[in-house]
C-alpha cells in the first residue's frame, strides 16, 4: 500500500516537473521559432484550439515568423490570439499571411522573462507540495485506519520528502538554466 502511494506521487511530481521544463521550451530568448506560438490557443468557431491546428507556422528569418491561417476568415481571430498572448508580440496582417516580428530582448525584457520564468517554476515547486500533501493525506488514511503502523507512517512521510526534495531540486535547475539563457546576450 504504502508502496502504490509512494509511486504514484513519483509519477505525479515527474510529470509536474516534465510540464514545467516544457512551459519553459516555449519561452523565448531571442530568437524566431515556430514553437514560440506553439502554446497560443486561437477562438476557432468556440472551441479553444491550438494556434498549429488552424494554420501554418514558419520562420521567415531570425526574427521574423510568419502564420498562414487554414482558412482566410480566421486571420483576425489569430492575430487576437497572438496579441492575447503573455509574449508581448505585435503581429502585422499582409492580406492572408500574419507577419509576427520577434522584438530583440532589452535588459528590461529580458529581467521580466526571468520574473515569468521565476513564476513559472514556483507552479511546478505548488504543484509538487500539492502531491506530497496528497501522498502524506493518503498514508495518514491508511494510519487511521490501522492498516499500517505510526513507525511505517514516519518512513513513508520520509520517503514522500525525499521524492518532494528531489522533484524541487530538478525545478530549481530548471529555472537556473532558463534564467542563465535569457540573461546571455
Amino acid at each position: 500500500m504504502i508502496d502504490d502511494i509512494l509511486k504514484d506521487a513519483k509519477q505525479r511530481m515527474s510529470k509536474s516537473v516534465d510540464a514545467l521544463e516544457n512551459e519553459l521550451s516555449r519561452m523565448r530568448t531571442g530568437r524566431a521559432h515556430p514553437s514560440l506560438l506553439e502554446h497560443v490557443k486561437v477562438d476557432y468557431y468556440g472551441a479553444e484550439t491550438p494556434l498549429s491546428q488552424v494554420a501554418n507556422i514558419n520562420t521567415d528569418d531570425a526574427r521574423t515568423l510568419t502564420v498562414t491561417p487554414w482558412e482566410p476568415p480566421m486571420v483576425a481571430a489569430i492575430e487576437k490570439a497572438i496579441i492575447n498572448s503573455d509574449l508581448g508580440l505585435n503581429p502585422n496582417t499582409a492580406g492572408t499571411v500574419i507577419r509576427v516580428p520577434v522584438p530583440p530582448m532589452t535588459e528590461e525584457r529580458r529581467r521580466d522573462m526571468v520574473k515569468v520564468v521565476r513564476g513559472e517554476a514556483e507552479g511546478g515547486r505548488v504543484a509538487v507540495r500539492n502531491v506530497r500533501r496528497d501522498a502524506n493525506g493518503d498514508l495518514k488514511d491508511l494510519e487511521k485506519e490501522k492498516e499500517i503502523s505510526k513507525d511505517e507512517l514516519r518512513k513513508g512521510e520520509e520517503s514522500v520528502q525525499k521524492l518532494t526534495d528531489s522533484a524541487i531540486a530538478q525545478i530549481d535547475e530548471l529555472l537556473q538554466k532558463k534564467e542563465g539563457e535569457l540573461m546571455e546576450v
